[in-house]
């Protein structure tokens, strides 16, 4: 038996290997746990919470009891109140809504003779889940208790920025944003790693270079990677699923650089963490799991529960999902996507500022 001597003893030196490891120890335990808690409590089809605006063209006291009901469904969330059709598609357009309902003028007159649709609900077409939580709303008996036509139809369903309701177009442009994510990410996490292993790290300490031009001139190579990648998604988008860009490309562009941006200071902060490359992308590998699941491109962000959300929050495919898709989809502009853009910037400056500390340190 002595194969199995052997085989005892080389399985014996791995376990100790692994005892040594502390970051893969960790990621044995947490990532399991990590899965399990995303899939089972903040992934959720149950989509509550959804924001709102309203154009109540009749203005009576009929069409003020009707928003106040639909508001209690707890299906809609904050519901916004517009003036005007221009305000209402503004408001959309700058992903502040992603349903609007318009009231008819003449209200009680549709109700009663059930000739025409008394309510529109206009849908994000970006956002697949939402066409269901539209269809939920027309099939719900509020319309019916405020005098509605048995035999009418009173609710019209209108999708906006996909009306052929095509899933490559809800897709492919949350899409780059995800695969920039696991490229990007990946790169810069082996990156310092690599260089110590090769035992590089310590000739560069000794050149005059400073800590910002070392992490500088380590990622700018990969930001020039990311628009590479970035063009060829949406070229292949267009020219294989026929995904056109409705907004700027300049604005496009400029949105993805601050992306990539965050998402290679990410890798370079889990770079100055793992002790190997194979610590390094199993550390990015946990961060991409999250990114992926929680951003709203797989599962509907309104669906998670609150504490979800603002974990959601912090990372950076959330808001470039919103980025993107506004300018590509609905055709807005980096004004209008203004809110995400804070939000990614004060990100960046954050994960920089930590990644520089402990890269500093390392070098130290």
């Amino acid at each position: 038996m002595k194969w199995l001597e052997r085989l005892t003893a080389v399985a014996a030196k791995e376990v100790r290997q692994l005892s040594r490891d502390r970051i893969t120890i960790g990621l044995i335990v947490g990532l399991p746990t990590m899965q399990l808690l995303l899939f089972g409590y903040a992934i959720n089809f149950d989509v509550r919470g959804v924001e709102t605006a309203v154009l109540d063209q009749a203005r009576t006291s009929l069409s003020r009891r009707l928003v106040a009901d639909l508001g209690a469904t707890q299906v809609l969330g904050e519901i916004r109140q517009a003036g005007t059709n221009r305000e209402l598609r503004a408001l959309m357009q700058q992903g502040e809504a992603n349903i609007a309902i318009v009231i008819a003028p003449d209200l009680e007159r549709r109700l009663a003779k059930g000739d025409r649709a008394a309510l529109q609900i206009l849908v994000d077409g970006s956002q697949p889940a939402l066409e269901n939580v539209a269809a939920g709303l027309a099939a719900m008996p509020l319309l019916r208790r405020h005098g509605a036509s048995p035999a009418a139809r009173p609710v019209e369903i209108l999708v906006a920025y996909n009306p052929e309701k095509r899933t490559a177009v809800q897709i492919v442009p949350a899409l780059c944003g995800v695969i920039l994510t696991m490229t990007m990410m990946v790169f810069t996490a082996t990156a310092i790693v690599r260089e110590r292993e090769r035992g590089n790290l310590e000739l560069l300490i000794t050149t005059p270079v400073s800590t910002a031009e070392l992490m500088a001139g380590k990622l700018l190579p990969y930001v020039g990677i990311g628009l590479v990648q970035t063009t060829l998604i949406l070229a292949l988008g267009y020219w294989l699923f026929d995904v056109a860009i409705a907004g700027s490309l300049v604005d496009l562009y400029l949105g993805a650089l601050l992306f990539i941006a965050a998402s290679l200071a990410l890798g370079l902060l889990v770079s100055t963490i793992a002790q190997t490359q194979f610590q390094a992308i199993q550390m990015a590998l946990v961060l991409m799991l999250p990114s992926i699941l929680m951003s709203g491109f797989m599962f509907p962000f309104e669906g998670m529960p609150r504490a979800a959300q603002w974990i959601a929050q912090v990372l950076p495919l959330t808001h470039f999902n919103e980025i993107i898709r506004g300018i590509v989809l609905r055709g807005a502009g980096l004004g209008d996507m203004r809110p995400e853009l804070l939000k990614l910037c004060a990100i960046l400056a954050v994960v920089l500022t930590l990644a520089r500390a402990r890269f500093h340190k390392r070098l130290d």
